[in-house]
């Protein structure tokens, strides 16, 4: 097995343990809703401690279901995704193109001349 595929399989069992762990463990067994976003704990937290507090602004669009809102935010994942994904992968070709062109060259100057 190559050292890129150890690390690999490594990275994989590491994101499998983060994602199943807190599941195993009973993490947030306590708590009504045990995985809620930051927003929500956010928002809790300030009405503990200042009930009559009240927002600075309000959102500009505020999706009619907890459904849409959870497409719309995967949506938005999936497009950064495909973005960084453009980006390495650009990198990559760009690093791949120089280093065929400096190794075409490199053969160029050691072909003999005068056959």
């Amino acid at each position: 097995m190559s050292r890129n595929t150890k690390i690999n399989v490594l990275l994989l069992i590491a994101v499998a343990a983060l994602a199943v762990l807190p599941l195993v463990l009973g993490l947030g067994d306590h708590k009504k809703e045990p995985f809620t976003g930051a927003d929500a704990e956010a928002e809790t937290a300030i009405t503990e401690i200042e009930p009559d507090y009240e927002p600075w602004f309000s959102p500009l669009y505020e999706p009619p279901s907890g459904e849409i809102e959870s497409a719309l935010f995967s949506l938005q994942a999936a497009l950064g995704a495909g973005v960084l994904a453009y980006y390495f992968g650009l990198r990559r070709g760009r690093r791949q193109g120089e280093e065929r062109a400096a190794r075409a060259a490199r053969q160029d100057t050691h072909t003999p001349e005068g056959d």
